[in-house]
């Protein structure tokens, strides 16, 4: 007896002794991390794959190189420049590069001055590899979106809103193509505002594949009107010329039912060096999403929009002649989907299309003459994105989330319909083939592995791992983390909604705790997905996670609207923008304050832009079941939003007027329920201060009371210097004080 007593005091003794030291060895999740990405992990940089399809090249993490490296075996071959080694090479590290079409030079961006959310100027150097050279692109000044001619003897450029030409052959000779553009009145070869913010893309001019043309589209923006906010000198940077008055600026900036750019297509020959305008057949306020040459030099691929953006037309036009034949039409009840365009690929005899058509989004198969050959996929899942295809066996590479909407694999599917996974770990993967087909890079995690990079051939096979974050792995294994996990359940109105929350690591049914709902909510987009992040910021182990360590319970829910179900989830908001979405994040917390675990009535909701209007949203819903929320950047009344995101979704306020005062902030001003606390920054090109403005204004003479917290000279994302620790710090405190 005595001796067993003593075998267990001595055990007990043990244990304890083993939590201390490991209680010692832990690390704790500060806010500073959590919110700086110290736990994000390494994720794989820009791969270009290049055009044999066994390769691939890659900047060196010290932005000195370019290295060559191997498909099959993820080794380095070689190293492409240097710029310890370059002759004539002025500078120490480069911000980005571009390989020729025919791999014979490199373009070297330095200098890189961001314009908006893409675009950017830059100094750029000519690398000719096998001379081991570096030359200056041109003297005359930064440039924007340089792009090589198809068999690399020209570069085009876009510079103060005109097309510049370098021709290599002759001795680097610089010519003006366009002389018209101005700012805030004519842009040629580069989008205007909105279409690079909604439209995704920062250049819009085009080689022919003969190389005797140039294509641009041409934006008219005079007609626009125009947006300013102030800039004071501020720090980080710091703009010394406003020391002692602000200055200011203004761009034109299209709201909903307002005045759009003009724009129209146009051909440069680049012998005659005569200028065409193409006849593209569309209305004034209609949208040229993209321009690209297919196969043929006769035929350029116009692809347009509609304003209301429910018809997608594609035209091939002649860029000599300016004939313009319709190839392709797409229609939809609701709106096209913008990701469509970018996944069109263009073959000698057949171009690949997305579409909704059938209710979800399928990959279909036409013939170069605007023919359906055959639906590629079918079924109740969404195909995002096309990877290529195969012509020697006839197989289509993609990514879908068939089987489970929070779920994303890549697939082959052949000619004869047959189908093969082939990444067969569950949860998210992304993937980036070679210019064969034959091998695809993949990043895969899931709830609880963080990002993993393999090498793969196109059976799916494992070649090799690039990234495996073994580091991050043994970092995270030493601290004590909260638990994310995946739930759902079913609203009032029969809707199942998907969701995951984080509870603390000592989580214990027998306790109560308070709730802070994380959400964005905003039309196709999805939160609630199986990926590794322990926050809603959709990397690393963020602020929600650092929340969860001080005893919350923070979770996700993506209400209707949101993406991975099928088109009619998805535009069941169509025309009312907020009012459903806003019903589903009231309808998730009346879930929470009925679980046993949950402090009844402390429950909290935040979110960034789209995320911060539908907390205000969901606080004014009239459910009173938030008792704290946090609007990052909101936008409190869709009139004050872009033309293109606003109408595509509600159309514009003359045809809609009901649905816009449905989806107002400002309409339900006096329902707001809670203590509510507003941030923005007032350099925010994007979601304008002006919607926090004119909406605490609403609070004020509604006689609500609320917080704010302003940044002077941050754009939409609210960064520099200490300005995001600054921001996550004001958000934990508000939450700590009111719930």
């Amino acid at each position: 007896m005595y001796c067993n007593m003593k075998k267990i005091n001595l055990l007990l003794i043990f244990c304890a002794l083993s939590l201390a030291i490991y209680a010692q060895d832990s690390k704790v999740l500060t806010l500073k991390d959590a919110v700086t990405g110290k736990y994000n992990g390494e994720r794989l940089g820009e791969l270009v794959p290049m055009a044999d399809g066994e390769h691939y090249t890659m900047m060196s993490n010290d932005r000195k190189r370019i290295v060559k490296y191997s498909f099959k075996t993820g080794k380095e071959v070689e190293t492409l420049f240097d710029v310890s080694t370059a002759r004539e090479c002025t500078f120490k590290t480069f911000d980005g590069y571009q390989l020729s079409p025919d791999e014979t030079k490199i373009l070297i961006q330095t200098e890189t001055k961001p314009i908006y959310r893409r675009s950017f100027t830059a100094v750029h150097y000519v690398y000719t590899i096998k001379r081991n050279l570096v030359e200056k692109l041109s003297d005359g000044g930064p440039q924007q979106v340089p792009t090589f001619s198809p068999d690399g003897n020209m570069v085009a450029f876009v510079r103060n809103n005109n097309i510049f030409l370098v021709k290599f052959l002759y001795g680097n000779s610089e010519s003006q193509v366009t002389t018209d553009g101005a700012f805030g009145k004519i842009i040629n070869g580069a989008p205007d505002w909105v279409y690079e913010e909604e439209f995704e893309y920062n250049r819009a001019l085009e080689f022919s594949p003969d190389n005797l043309m140039i294509t641009f589209v041409r934006f008219d923006e005079t007609a626009v009107p125009s947006y300013s906010f102030p800039l004071y000198a501020g720090q980080f940077p710091t703009k010394k010329e406003n020391e002692y008055y602000p200055g200011s600026y203004s761009y034109k900036y299209p709201k909903s039912g307002q005045t759009n750019s003009t724009v129209t297509v146009h051909s440069f020959d680049i012998k005659s060096k005569v200028i065409r305008k193409l006849n593209i057949p569309i209305k004034k306020d209609d949208y040229i999403p993209r321009i690209r040459f297919t196969k043929d030099a006769s035929k350029l691929a116009v692809m347009t929009l509609n304003r209301t953006q429910n018809q997608f037309d594609m035209y091939f036009v002649n860029p000599r002649s300016g004939v313009a034949k319709l190839v392709l039409r797409d229609e939809s009840k609701y709106y096209i989907n913008e990701n469509n365009f970018d996944n069109i690929v263009f073959y000698d005899n057949n171009f690949s299309f997305l579409s909704e058509k059938d209710g979800y989004s399928h990959l279909y198969w036409y013939s170069i003459g605007g023919n359906l050959v055959k639906q590629v996929t079918k079924g109740n899942f969404e195909v995002s994105k096309y990877h290529g295809w195969d012509p020697a066996t006839n197989t289509f590479y993609y990514e879908s989330n068939e089987g489970n909407p929070l779920r994303k694999a890549v697939y082959a599917i052949d000619a004869k319909g047959r189908k093969d996974k082939l990444t067969e770990k569950e949860g998210t993967n992304n993937a980036i083939f070679g210019r064969t087909m034959k091998y695809f890079i993949n990043t895969f995690s899931n709830l609880t592995t963080p990002p993993t990079v393999t090498l793969n051939d196109n059976k799916g096979k494992e070649l090799g791992v690039l990234i495996s974050n073994s580091k991050l792995k043994e970092e995270i294994s030493k601290m004590v983390l909260p638990k994310k996990e995946f739930f759902s359940f079913t609203t009032s109105a029969g809707v199942q909604l998907n969701g995951w929350m984080i509870k603390p690591a000592d989580f214990s049914e027998s306790k109560k705790y308070p709730v802070i709902l994380y959400q964005y909510s905003g039309p196709g987009t999805q939160e609630v997905a199986d990926r590794w992040n322990l926050g809603g910021i959709r990397s690393g182990l963020g602020w929600e996670a650092y929340m969860a360590t001080q005893g919350y319970i923070v979770a996700c829910v993506d209400g209707r609207g949101t993406g991975g179900r099928g088109e009619e989830f998805t535009k069941c908001t169509y025309m009312n923008l907020g009012v459903k979405e806003a019903q589903d994040q009231a309808e998730t917390a009346k879930y929470f304050n009925k679980q046993s675990y949950v402090d009844n009535g402390r429950i909290g909701i935040w979110g960034w832009s789209f995320g911060g209007y539908m907390t205000i949203m969901s606080m004014s819903e009239g459910s009173n079941v938030f008792k704290a929320g946090v609007a990052v950047a909101p936008v409190t009344d869709w009139k004050f939003y872009d033309s293109v995101y606003t109408e595509r979704f509600m159309r514009t306020p003359q045809e809609n007027a009901d649905g816009y005062a449905a989806s107002s902030a400002f309409t339900r001003a006096e329902n707001l329920s809670g203590k509510l606390l507003i941030v923005h920054g007032m350099a925010d090109d994007n979601v304008h201060f002006q919607n926090t403005a004119e909406y605490s204004e609403q609070l004020v003479q509604s006689n609500k009371q609320f917080d704010m917290q302003v940044y002077t000279n941050r754009n939409h994302s609210i960064y520099g210097g200490n300005t995001r620790y600054h921001l996550f710090t004001r958000i934990t405190e508000f939450f700590k004080n009111n719930l």
